[in-house]
């Protein structure tokens, strides 16, 4: 048979046959030498030699060939070609014999090399395993030298995606047998190039500055050894293009030009240039805004759902929104297959596009069969009462997105799919609810330090869908120097299946105050109730028996009056409105809510107190969102004393960072003495506020996406008083810095606050380092 001969760097030959091209011409050239007169005569035998690692009855399967067969050159190129398809071999060659009473044919094949091992050397900044998983040849592979190509193409993208743009590499065989080799790749890394400059050409209207940080790419800097910074990837400046002609459509450019980028070697090849060229064209504004076919309401009623105005700068990604709003106002009444198509037609003299929204309404759609899975754990029942679809409803395209954020809410599910497919009739459709179950029980222990409680010894067992039914349930301990809990709850947040939530707690208290220790028993009772989707009302009923003691001097001293044993019994009603996002981790949207309590139906304790609560979140740049929350609150004795541990005592992380926990407050001075005669001392005694006020800004940004760590900065600023006409005379002021994790045991807080007017002998200058576990405000 034909072949070329490859020689290696090892000095090594391989045969790669050409026979499957030229089978034909050199198979007559190789019978008519081996045997001439042989056509037509008859097979006595085939035989396979040459093979050593495949069967020769694996090869005879291919061949059609048989003993008893007449020989004809046709029949024996056709074999030729079905063995090379089983590719095992770089050569097949056929050799024909005289027998006593025919022709023997002979198929010599000589089989391809297999690569047993592969060695990588100088990699120094890529590990060999990392460069192993993009190679095309694997150990114990067949060799091929289309695939060695291919592997050093890939691993020389390997090393420019990390920067090194010189990287070199070379290959070599060594012969390890008859049909093994050995395959070294010998990398050369060289130094790594980032790039350097990124220009831009043509553009008048924007900033260099500005569309560099439109894009992922970044030029070198100093940190690029920790941020990895400057490294370049073409399919990330792909999208950086993509990025900028997409700014450029969303502020009126619509005819923008953006050439390939070009990226060149610097002469001193130490780093790279990015040069990218721009055409702006002409900005356009919105023109007439006009709507035509099917329409459900007035023109005008429609063009207030329009974010886009004429006369304002024509914007891509504005005109999509609107498009999705129409096409959800029609979807929301039914129409689910709506069709919005924005028609423009551009005035290059008056530099202005008009649009025409064509609407096209179609049939009525209904739900068929709502279908649910990937829920082994979790009943049917508690995911379809969260769906705001049923069986035989119009569709709602507003509905169903509201379904998918009820789901998420619940904290049951990793992702919740719902999709639609077509249904019983053209105009019904099911729905397809796939949910992802994630596990909603804990258990752990272990300790800990927390600012305001010293040490901790931390144990909790809580299950959030207790028997798949939904009912949240919890067991927790928590012993402290300074502090200890005990407490045991069940909740069923959709009570005899109606839409009240109902549960209750039992619970057991200590706590060592600055002034004294206060220790509490007691129960609750709990209710509430769905007004809307975002409005909600509660209300508790709580039982409480508690015990004043530990008293310090300053406190005795102050004479102020206070109960050592006394009893609660008050209801609370709240009413709640929350429009974010996602509850346990808002992006945007408000938490706002209106609470009262009355202590006095029995106990001895007479109060009511009122607190007003908000809390704004909107999402920034980066993933960072910021958000912005406020507390009032005012509390009133009833026909008696407030209790003091009633009261509002700010400052602590979960009030004003930087200041110490429970010393923002009003407070009484009074002198002490150890002894008779000796020198008196000023000493304080915190007597805890009637009204207070609490307001705190803070952003926080992802530090490692994956697994939940956060970055916070934060301004406090708040006080207690001992009347409502004092709110606002005098506000103590932080600020400060921190991380948040969401930690297994519950989510993690480490604050740095630091006051920025701090009170003589009450607080630091340099700030105050706080750690706790607990829930994020």
């Amino acid at each position: 048979m034909g072949r070329s001969e490859y020689n290696d760097r090892s000095g090594g030959v391989l045969s790669i046959s050409f026979g499957k091209i030229f089978s034909s011409a050199l198979l007559l050239f190789v019978l008519l030498t081996g045997y001439a007169l042989a056509e037509g005569e008859k097979i006595t035998e085939v035989k396979i030699s040459g093979n050593r690692r495949i069967e020769s009855d694996a090869i005879r399967n291919a061949l059609t060939v048989k003993a008893g067969d007449l020989l004809y050159l046709d029949k024996i190129d056709a074999d030729v070609r079905a063995v090379f398809k089983l590719g095992h071999f770089q050569d097949v060659k056929v050799e024909t014999a005289p027998g006593e009473k025919g022709v023997i044919v002979t198929y010599i094949v000589t089989e391809k090399p297999v690569v047993r091992d592969i060695k990588i050397e100088g990699n120094k900044e890529l590990s060999a395993d990392k460069i192993k998983e993009v190679l095309e040849l694997k150990a114990n592979s067949i060799f091929s030298a289309k695939d060695l190509a291919r592997s050093i193409k890939k691993i020389k993208k390997l090393y420019a995606d990390e920067g090194y743009y010189l990287a070199e590499v070379e290959s070599s065989t060594e012969k390890r047998g008859d049909t093994d080799l050995r395959l070294l790749l010998k990398i050369s890394e060289g130094k790594k190039i980032l790039i350097q400059e990124i220009r831009f050409d043509g553009n008048h209207s924007f900033t260099r500055r500005k569309l560099k940080g439109l894009m992922e790419s970044t030029e070198d800097w100093w940190l690029s050894w920790m941020t990895g910074a400057g490294v370049y990837k073409e399919e990330v400046l792909k999208n950086d293009i993509a990025l900028i002609a997409d700014f450029y459509f969303n502020n009126g450019y619509v005819n923008v030009k953006i050439a390939e980028p070009h990226v060149d070697l610097l002469p001193d090849k130490k780093g790279l240039l990015v040069q990218i060229d721009i055409k702006e064209g002409d900005q356009y504004r919105v023109g007439a805004i006009d709507f035509k076919g099917d329409l459900l309401e007035k023109a005008g009623e429609l063009s207030k759902q329009l974010k886009l105005k004429s006369g304002e700068i024509f914007s891509r990604s504005v005109l999509r929104g609107d498009v999705f709003q129409l096409t959800d106002l029609y979807a929301d009444q039914g129409y689910a297959f709506a069709n919005v198509n924005p028609l423009t037609k551009l005035n290059p003299e008056a530099k202005t596009i008009d649009i025409t929204f064509d609407m096209e309404k179609g049939e009525k759609v209904y739900i068929d069969r709502i279908t649910i899975s990937g829920n082994p754990k979790t009943r049917d029942k508690v995911i379809r009462r969260e769906l705001k679809l049923a069986e035989g409803d119009l569709y709602n395209s507003t509905g169903l997105k509201k379904s998918k954020q009820n789901l998420m809410n619940l904290g049951y599910f990793e992702e919740a799919t719902l999709a639609t497919e077509r249904g019983s009739a053209d105009n019904k459709l099911n729905l397809k609810v796939d949910v992802k179950e994630k596990p909603t029980g804990t258990f752990s222990i272990g300790a800990g330090y927390s600012s305001l409680d010293g040490f901790i010894g931390q144990g909790s067992v809580q299950q959030a869908n207790f028997f798949g039914l939904g009912l949240k349930a919890n067991v927790s301990a928590s012993i402290g120097g300074k502090s200890s809990t005990y407490s045991l709850g069940l909740t069923d947040p959709y009570f005899l299946d109606s839409r009240w939530t109902v549960g209750g707690d039992l619970y057991r208290s200590q706590r060592d105050y600055l002034d004294y220790t206060r220790r509490a028993i007691g129960g609750d009772i709990k209710a509430g109730y769905p007004i809307s989707d975002t409005l909600s009302t509660f209300w508790i009923y709580k039982y409480e028996q508690k015990e004043i003691f530990n008293i310090s001097q300053a406190f005795i001293l102050t004479k102020q009056e206070y109960d050592p044993s006394s009893t609660t019994s008050s209801i609370s009603a709240s009413l709640t409105r929350n429009t974010t996002d996602y509850r346990l981790d808002p992006t945007t949207g408000t938490m706002s809510s209106l609470s009262a309590e009355f202590a006095g139906l029995g106990g001895t304790s007479r109060f009511a107190r009122y607190i007003g609560e908000t809390t704004l979140f909107t999402p920034l740049f980066w993933n960072a969102v910021f958000s912005v929350r406020g507390v009032m609150g005012h509390i009133q004795g009833i026909g008696k004393d407030i209790p003091i541990d009633e009261k509002f005592y700010l400052g602590g992380i979960s009030t004003l960072r930087g200041y110490g926990g429970r010393t923002v407050s009003p407070y009484k001075l009074v002198e002490s003495r150890q002894n008779v005669g000796a020198t008196a001392s000023i000493i304080r005694s915190y007597t805890g506020g009637n009204t207070e006020a609490v307001f705190s800004a803070e952003m926080t940004m992802p530090l490692i996406k994956e697994a939940g760590l956060k970055g916070v900065v934060f301004f406090d600023t708040g006080n207690s008083y001992d009347k409502p006409s004092d709110l606002f005379k005098v506000m103590q002021s932080s600020y400060g810095f921190g991380v948040r994790w969401f930690s297994p045991i519950g989510p993690l807080r480490l604050e740095y606050g630091i006051p920025l007017n701090p009170r003589t002998g009450i607080d630091s200058k340099s700030g105050k380092l706080e750690f706790s576990i607990g829930s994020f405000f």
